[in-house]
């Protein structure tokens, strides 16, 4: 099995907020492991507890329950900080400094030498696409610029374990690919990743493994290859009417249209063979048959609504 360079073990954090101290419970049930290597996605929609473990994990933040391990110490430890790189749900820059005096400064605080925080910074200037701001200072920049600076300084200490809370809030879609390929090239080069985020399709693309929590409590965790399901959800058929017309649909089918024509959605347990015998001999053109199976948005939706349920 692979080292385990990250636990959550029942963390869980109650905040009491206002003159009544109302009770609130951020995280409830937060168990997870992180392995060398990988990048894993913690997964959830805004307010279900993502940062506020996250925060936990670094140190930032003490438990109500539970213990937490990173790189092998028990959260917080000092070493085991220098070996890891964070950026924060909302972080906050000295708004005055230059990309290259800024990055100089976290180099610094890694004790890392003049000359090395000189290399380090221009390189990562350059990986996350900054190399056009250079020289300007941090508060002329977008949100999204400072998000890759944010970047930049959590991989200023070359660390072994990478953490992102909500690295594509604020990036366009050319930004969003950047930072996905930006981790992606992380995991090769032997770095771990931990990721929040409630964006779904980035996390098809770049996640070994992920962690789901709703509502402070997790839900689901493994590789989206045995969280998903593969049966069969319906299957779409995109076809061109001929002139007489279409034959009478499958119960529980639904129509749409679109620029190629129009969109039969068939139910899982609809005779697919039948209807595209019908259809063709009616005179149909068919351009596609697309198999539907569960994704990420899918088991996202049913465990959010397995949860509502559960809470009602």
């Amino acid at each position: 099995m692979s080292e385990v360079v990250l636990r959550a073990d029942d963390l869980a954090k109650t905040f009491r907020l206002g003159f009544f101290r109302k009770r609130i419970e951020a995280v409830k049930q937060a168990s997870f492991e992180v392995r060398r290597g990988e990048i894993f996605g913690y997964l959830g929609p805004n307010g279900s507890g993502k940062t506020t473990t996250l925060k936990m994990l670094m140190g930032l933040v003490f438990p109500s329950r539970g213990r937490a391990e990173v790189l092998g110490q028990p959260v917080p430890d000092r070493q085991a900080k220098r070996r890891l790189g964070y950026l924060p749900e909302s972080p906050y820059f000295y708004d005055y400094l230059t990309p290259e005096e800024f990055l100089d400064l976290v180099g610094a605080l890694f004790d890392v030498k003049r000359a090395e925080r000189r290399i380090r910074a221009d390189r990562l200037i350059e990986r996350v696409g900054l190399s056009s701001a250079r020289g300007r200072p941090l508060r002329k920049f977008s949100k999204g610029m400072l998000q890759r600076i944010g970047i930049a300084q959590a991989l200023m200490g070359e660390p072994e374990l990478v953490v992102l809370d909500e690295p594509m809030t604020g990036l366009d879609p050319i930004g969003r690919k950047e930072i996905r390929d930006l981790m992606l090239d992380l995991k090769r080069e032997g770095r771990t990743v931990l990721y929040s985020t409630h964006i779904l399709p980035d996390v098809e693309m770049t996640c070994d493994r992920v962690a789901m929590i709703f509502a402070g409590r997790i839900r689901s965790v493994g590789p989206l290859s045995e969280l998903l399901t593969a049966r069969l959800l319906s299957t779409e058929v995109c076809l061109r009417p001929g002139a007489a017309g279409l034959p009478e649909l499958p119960a529980g089918a639904r129509k749409s249209e679109n620029p190629d024509g129009l969109v039969i959605d068939l139910p899982a347990d609809a005779d697919v063979d039948a209807f595209l015998r019908a259809v063709l001999a009616a005179g149909a053109r068919v351009h596609s048959l697309t198999p539907r199976r569960e994704s990420l948005e899918d088991l996202f939706v049913r465990e959010a609504t397995s949860h509502n349920q559960g809470a009602a």
